[in-house]
């Protein structure tokens, strides 16, 4: 396993699924971890799980969509662990299943103002200290399938994942010379509180999600937190603008 000691990491909407999976990972492998989230009870019960296996975390809310949020979370971690070394933006929302000709106003600028926005604001305070270190930084946006190609029945969300992996390659471009490496992440139906609420959308559901999928089943939270600490470690360090697709695949054909 690869060694993160020393180094901290900090991951938004940490307190459930791939955010709580990728925190415990990196808490595994020696590094501190800041467990982010809107969803305090969620968030304290990741610290709690990291905690009760010897590992270091710290829980600090944020609201990925506040610029300002975003920010504090960054100058807290610096309070309490001096240095930022890693910073995964997962945070997310599924959105309202349907037709682009019904989706509302509303719905539209919500998606844009977390999705989007809270990989744009969380990249900014996150590049601004990592600046400030020689051995400057990683990055991991979760961007997803959906950010590849069309999602019929989740125009918004579709258009959101594909600014990620924008925002992922432009960031990547701008401070490569500066040692800040930016991936992004495309999981498929991975299983999480998100895409229960899709799978309870209707009877039958899971059957087509899975359907859909070559090696019929749902990724794992752990296997998509894998992938991220991948991308993260040292040994990987000629890796930097790419949009890994975790997606059983379906996309290989």
């Amino acid at each position: 396993m690869t060694s993160f000691q020393n180094q901290v990491a900090v991951i938004t909407g940490a307190g459930s699924g791939i955010g709580r999976a990728t925190a415990i990972a990196f808490a595994q492998a020696g590094a501190n971890v800041v467990v982010s989230d809107i969803n305090d009870a969620g968030g304290q019960a990741t610290v709690d799980q990291i905690k009760q296996a010897g590992g270091e975390a710290t829980y600090i809310r944020c609201d990925v969509g506040n610029p300002a949020d975003n920010q504090a979370l960054i100058n807290q971690t610096i309070a309490v662990y001096g240095r930022v070394d890693i910073g995964v933006n997962n945070a997310g929302i599924g959105g309202t299943f349907a037709r682009m000709a019904d989706q509302t106003e509303d719905d539209f600028n919500q998606m844009m103002a977390i999705n989007v926005g809270g990989v744009f604001y969380g990249m900014q305070a996150q590049i601004r200290h990592m600046l400030t270190q020689p051995e400057g930084g990683k990055i991991v946006n979760i961007s997803s399938i959906a950010g590849i190609r069309g999602m019929p029945m989740g125009g918004p969300y579709s258009a959101s994942k594909h600014a990620v992996i924008g925002l992922t390659k432009t960031a990547a471009l701008e401070y490569v010379r500066q040692n800040i490496r930016v991936n992004a992440v495309c999981p498929v139906y991975t299983h999480s509180a998100m895409v229960q609420g899709l799978i309870d959308t209707a009877p039958g559901m899971e059957e087509k999600m899975r359907r859909i999928i070559p090696m019929g089943r749902f990724g794992q939270p752990e296997e998509i937190a894998q992938t991220i600490l991948w991308l993260c470690a040292n040994e990987n360090a000629f890796c930097t603008g790419q949009a890994i697709q975790m997606d059983g695949g379906l996309t290989a054909g």
